[in-house]
């Protein structure tokens, strides 16, 4: 009798496993993609005054209702992917809300033939969505093991036109200058010149600016074709500081 009590105590066990398995694995990504293009596009409307937007570009919205966020959180946040909000990444980083992710990527104003350089891959989820518009995408990561998950990542999902570098993000990718844009993931306390200077005359570079504790602002930098340099204050914003080599 105990045999048989403990046999079926095993067979529920794993039935009960099974079942949650199926539900995780049932999840309706897609669906909750559509929710999510429903609460950016709110956030738009919300924060016209600041942003002087009333809808960003079809093709920006199409890539964040395509791309898999959930693959680019920590497994036990997966559910929470689709939610307009950042996530912890590990490393005392995020992935950054999708609505700026959207913000950021509008304000670049990309061409399908372009180059653009982000500081601060993180998860590679901005250089993902990068990817999907722009000809070819470099993202530097600071961060070691950040560095190698995102970059691993990427080659998985199949982002070939993405190349990803371990470095001080603060001095660019002289390499692969001028980028048509620029985009850069954490709060510095100034823009950087070397990025300034690997900006293409007509690119356009999008970073927070201001202190850990202290306001920040997401700015616009404007290159005109004689190379004067013209910036705009977009939108206050909370990101994790900029990280520098020692």
């Amino acid at each position: 009798m105990k045999f048989v009590n403990r046999l079926f105590f095993v067979v529920l066990v794993i039935f009960t496993v099974l079942t949650y398995s199926s539900v995780a694995f049932s999840i309706d990504y897609s669906e909750r993609r559509k929710q999510l293009i429903n609460e950016i596009n709110k956030d738009i409307l919300l924060t016209y005054f600041s942003t002087k937007r009333q809808q960003f570009d079809p093709r920006v919205m199409e890539v964040l209702g395509k791309v898999p966020r959930h693959l680019f959180v920590p497994k036990a946040l997966q559910e929470s992917a689709y939610k307009n909000r950042p996530l912890p990444i590990g490393y005392g980083q995020t992935i950054s809300q999708p609505y700026i992710v959207a913000l950021m990527t509008d304000l670049l104003e990309t061409k399908k033939d372009a180059s653009v350089l982000e500081i601060g891959t993180g998860s590679g989820y901005q250089a993902a969505v990068l990817a999907e518009l722009v000809k070819s995408v470099f993202t530097i990561e600071i961060i070691e093991p950040l560095e190698k998950k995102a970059s691993s990542r990427l080659k998985t999902l199949g982002y070939d036109n993405v190349t990803v570098k371990l470095a001080d993000g603060y001095y660019g990718w002289e390499q692969h200058a001028p980028f048509d844009g620029i985009i850069v993931t954490a709060a510095a306390n100034h823009i950087p010149p070397p990025l300034v200077k690997q900006l293409k005359p007509g690119g356009r570079m999008v970073i927070p600016v201001g202190g850990h504790f202290f306001t920040q602002n997401l700015t616009l930098v404007v290159k005109s074709e004689d190379g004067t340099v013209k910036t705009y204050q977009i939108l206050p914003v909370a990101f994790v500081p900029f990280t520098r080599g020692h």
